[in-house]
């Protein structure tokens, strides 16, 4: 809290980042606009990317089990790894479906890294590889 001159308290919010952060932030938009951009310029549907960008998040549901099969479970659904490798296939198969899945699977993840989400630590879902959310 401030006093002003007036005698009144005021409120001040500073939200400070770090570089890495910052550059791993923009890294997160860098791959979210980038899937995007190629799913598109690939015909996909609109809708369905819409409909199927926060599917990964399903995995969230390992934590009903217990925190090292949840933390296990998100990051599996989260390392950029696996789309890549679906993207891959996909691509060498003429997979056309594939190809669109995994780059909405990877457009998800940039989005999470965009906002702060990262990979999740065993011991507590906030604690992530890059911040306590």
């Amino acid at each position: 809290m401030e006093q002003t001159n007036s005698g009144s308290t005021t409120t001040s919010t500073t939200i400070k980042m770090s570089m890495p952060s910052l550059l791993l932030r923009l890294e997160g938009v860098a791959v979210f606009v980038s899937a995007a951009a190629v799913y598109a310029s690939q015909g996909g549907s609109a809708l369905l990317f819409i409909a199927l960008l926060f599917a990964p998040d399903l995995a969230m549901i390992g934590y009903l089990v217990n925190l090292r099969a949840g933390a296990t479970a998100y990051n599996i659904a989260h390392t950029i790894i696996v789309p890549l490798a679906l993207i891959g296939l996909s691509l060498w198969a003429g997979w056309q479906v594939g190809l669109l899945i995994g780059l909405i699977w990877l457009a998800h993840i940039g989005m999470d890294r965009t906002v702060g989400y990262g990979l999740k630590y065993a011991s507590a879902f906030k604690d992530t590889h890059l911040q306590r959310v």
